[in-house]
This record gives structure tokens, sequence and C-alpha cells, in this order.
């Protein structure tokens, strides 16, 4: 049978002495999805979800309720005054700029202290080779970062930084995008906004929360982060949500960028959920366990690969505080068969074979495997990567552990 499907049959026997490893490892992913899951759950009883909320509108969707009672929900699961949680919003670089756009002002300083954020941020801050007339740049919205030191905050260096109090916007990003340094926990996040607020208390502290919601217990906004941003085709969407992302945060902010999203006057109110609010609801509720379920085909997918030479970050038994693994696969061919690999082991186009291309927002031709239920779905097996040294595979996803398993095993096959 596994044969018939095209995975090898020593790929398939060390398969089974790896899941023997990392057993002990899934058992602590289990603990943090009964924790996310009594979040989400205690949140639909205490903001009152009924059945009517699920139903949907359409035009100007004015004041809608079910979108209201989502927004609601999300802002209770993480811990913020308010929430924007909308179908309008397409992406979650769709979301961060609308966040952006929305907070800083002309002369105003923005500053990561991840270093350089992911490709399409720099296209919307104006920092990429890619010029944009929309950037901030182009705003007169200034830029500063900081590097990380040893994969964890400069936290001198942004102390010193910071206390001058002419910085606006501070942003984290908490996954390491199409880098080589490894995602940010939680734990670090909270040290590195303790120190901050010991000099500064006004700036504002956003996070990229991309790929890492309900990957630990708790969230950027529950240890001080101000607002958080993230994508509903990730983490939140389960693989159900079938468009949308959402900002959460405090009440001003959130003001701010419904201002920017729809129109200035109107903000919050209007915006049809457009048949999305089963979707978006099911979705959350379904989160916690497919976000486990990609946390350990990426545990998975770690250590078979380490196993059969690979350099991996992170390592099997290291933390984890999002749900990309990455490969260095050390030349593009074997990028290319890799995620190719991953294509055939998908659900939907399984025949396709992907190329590298250009790309809107990237500097180098990316070469992207998702044979997803929705498209561009990255809570859904997918895997995808610059054409450039050293040949990194920036894998995640998986539906089911079983799906995600079988797709790893098809592409190691594919080699």
């Amino acid at each position: 049978m596994y044969s018939e499907f095209g995975i090898k049959k020593e790929i398939l026997e060390l398969s089974k002495e790896v899941e023997k490893e990392i057993e002990p490892i899934f058992k602590k992913i289990d603990e943090i999805k009964e924790k996310n899951s009594l979040k989400v759950l205690s949140a639909f009883q205490k903001c009152g979800l009924s059945e009517m909320h699920l139903h949907t509108s359409t035009g100007y969707g004015i004041d809608e309720i079910g979108r209201n009672k989502i927004e609601e929900i999300y802002a209770e699961i993480m811990k913020t005054e308010d929430a924007l949680v909308r179908a309008q919003l397409i992406s979650g670089t769709h979301a961060l700029a609308v966040t952006l756009f929305g907070i800083l002002r002309p002369g105003d300083t923005m500053l990561s202290i991840t270093g350089a954020p992911y490709d399409t941020l720099q296209t919307i801050i104006g920092t990429s080779k890619e010029k944009s007339k929309s950037s901030l740049k182009e705003w007169g919205i200034n830029y500063e970062q900081i590097e990380l030191l040893n994969d964890d905050f400069n936290i001198e260096a942004i102390k010193s930084r910071v206390q001058k109090q002419d910085i606006k916007l501070i942003e984290i990003q908490r996954s390491k995008g199409y880098s080589s340094r490894k995602s940010l926990t939680i734990d670090k996040i909270e040290k590195a906004i303790k120190a901050i607020r010991e000099v500064n208390k006004e700036v504002i502290i956003m996070v990229d929360n991309c790929y890492g919601e309900f990957v630990e217990s708790r969230e950027p906004t529950e240890v001080g982060a101000d607002i958080i941003v993230g994508s509903l085709m990730k983490n939140l969407g389960a693989g159900i949500a079938t468009s949308g992302a959402y900002i959460a945060g405090k009440k001003d902010l959130i003001k701010l960028c419904a201002e920017r999203l729809t129109a200035p006057g109107v903000g919050k109110e209007i915006g049809p959920s457009l048949n999305q609010n089963t979707l978006f609801i099911k979705g959350l509720f379904f989160a916690p366990s497919v976000v486990a379920s990609s946390v350990k085909t990426a545990v998975f997918a770690s250590r078979i690969l380490e196993r059969l030479g690979y350099n991996v970050n992170p390592k099997y038994d290291e933390p984890r505080a999002d749900i990309v693994q990455t490969i260095e696969l050390g030349s593009a061919e074997k990028l290319i068969k890799f995620c190719q690999g991953i294509q055939k082991g998908s659900p939907i186009d399984s025949n396709v074979i992907p190329e590298p291309s250009p790309m809107g927002g990237y500097d180098d031709n990316i070469i992207m495997a998702a044979g997803t239920f929705t498209e561009g779905s990255t809570i859904e097996l997918s895997c995808d990567g610059p054409i450039r040294e050293p040949y990194t595979a920036y894998m995640q996803g998986g539906l089911t552990y079983e799906y995600g398993k079988l797709g790893i095993l098809k592409a190691i096959s594919n080699f």
C-alpha cells in the first residue's frame, strides 16, 4: 500500500523508528492543545455564542451581530480590548499593512527588534529591492532595525534605543520568515516587552503573530504586546476558514486599523460577513487540534530529515514557537525536488509540478508547493522557499498528523 503511494521501503522503516523517538514530545503538544481548547470553549460560552451569530450579511453589513460576536470572542481569547476579524483582510501581509498604515503617521519611526522582517513586509516598509510608491518610506515614515543576538533579543541595544522616547512603534516578528534564525518563544517576547517597559511606557508594541497562534499556551498580548496580527489562512482558520485575517489589541489602535480598512468615521461599523461566519467560528473551534497536528508534523519532519543528514531548525526536541520547520537541502535541485514531492503528497493538484518563479513582494524566485483546499493556506501541509543559498525549504502545516506524515514521506521518497 505504501509502495503504491510512492513511499520507499527504507524511508517507511525509518519513519517507524522516528515515531518511537518523538512520542514523548507529542504528549507535551497534546497538553498545550488541551489548554488552548479550554481557552476557546470558555470564550465561546463567556461571550454567549448562539446559532443566530452563524448567519451572514451582505451589502454594507452594518453593525452585523455575527461579525461583532466573532470579534468579541477573538478579543476574549487574546485577552485584548478589541479585535478586527474580517474576510476583507485578504492575508497576513494585508493585515500588517492595514495596521502599520493605520497607526503610523509621516515623521514617525518604526523599529524592528527582530532584524529584517519577512520579505513582503520589507516591500511595505520600503526597504526591499522591489520599490513601491505606496510604501511607508514614501509616506515619510522612518524605519530602523536591531538585529537579534544569538537567536534572542539584544536587550541592551533595544533599551538604549527606545529610552530616547522617539520611536512610535516596535515590531516583533514571532516567526522566522525566510531567515535562518530561530522563531521566538512567548517567554523571550515577554522578557523583551518587560525590558522595553522599564524605559518606555508609551511606545506601541506590535507582534506579527503569523504561524504562532496556539503553538504555545499564551499569546503575545497576554504578556504585554499592544496589538497582534495574523492570517486566518494559517493557524486560527484551521483549514476551514477560506479567507480573512485578524488584528487584536487595544481599542484605540483597533479603531485606527478599522478606519484604514474601511473609511474614517466608519471603521468597524461596516463589513459584510459574506457567508464566512460559520467558517470563522468552526475554524477557531478546531484550531487548537489542527495546530497541534501541524506541530507534530513539523516534529516528525525535523527528526526524520535530521536522521537523513540534513540540517534542520528547530531540532525535534527543541521548544516550538510556530508551525514552521526549515530544512537546509544544500542545492537548488534538492529544494525543488522536496517541494515537488510535497505537492505529490497533497490531496489537491497532486499531479501539478511546481517550479520556481518570480512573485510580487519577493526579491528571489520562489518555489511554492501547496495542494490545499484553500488557495495559499499554510495551515495545510505546504512547503516553499526562495531559490538562494543555503537552499532552505520552509515547511508548515498539516490538517492531521497522519496526512502530514504521509506527505513528508512522499517528499523524501522524491529525492
